[in-house]
């Protein structure tokens, strides 16, 4: 009996061990993200909003001569806005950020299961607005954009955790699951 107890314990506990997530050379990292607050769309007064959506994936490319690794990837990211009148109008505004990414993950903490970075990204923003009047309809404002952010990854398993990232793309602040590629 005592052996099944010993067993069921460590079969609980799978997830709080240690399992040393450095970012390295070659790991790749897909993440999903809801973001909170955002500079899209800033300004205006909307009835209705979805919030702030996002894929990204990277990997590491290089080691530089430090506790570190570089690493390039993607980014896209949604957000939508929709605002109805009195007498039946309705307008709406969809952002979608479309981004190259690289950034320098620090390995010299020594703290089991996180990976802390910062980078910068270059996106293109695609704006998008309609309304119901059939006056005003199309791309407006599309711009390409340079951003820096800095995030963090916590790893419950080997290959699952959760991310915060604090930086300017479709939302202020990125919270989500991360999920390392094998």
């Amino acid at each position: 009996m005592k052996k099944y107890l010993v067993v069921f314990l460590l079969v609980l506990s799978a997830p709080f061990v240690s399992f040393g997530q450095e970012f390295q050379q070659g790991s790749k990292v897909v993440s999903l993200g809801i973001g909170l607050g955002s500079a899209v769309g800033s300004g205006f007064s909307y009835n209705n909003q979805i919030p702030a959506i996002s894929a990204q994936y990277e990997q590491g490319v290089w080691e530089v001569g430090g506790p570190g690794v570089i690493s390039l990837g993607g980014y896209i990211g949604y957000k939508g806005y929709r605002n109805q009148y009195g007498a039946g109008f309705e307008s709406k505004w969809n952002y979608t950020l479309i981004g190259v990414r690289s950034a320098y993950h620090y390995n010299g903490l020594d703290v089991d299961n996180l990976d802390i970075y910062g980078g910068v990204m270059l996106g293109y923003y695609l704006v998008n607005y309609s309304d119901n009047s059939g006056v005003a309809t199309g791309n407006f404002n599309n711009n390409l954009g340079l951003s820096l952010y800095v995030g963090g990854r916590y790893y419950f398993t080997e290959n699952v955790g959760a991310f915060a990232e604090i930086g300017y793309g479709v939302s202020y602040l990125n919270l989500g699951v991360a999920f390392k590629l094998q």
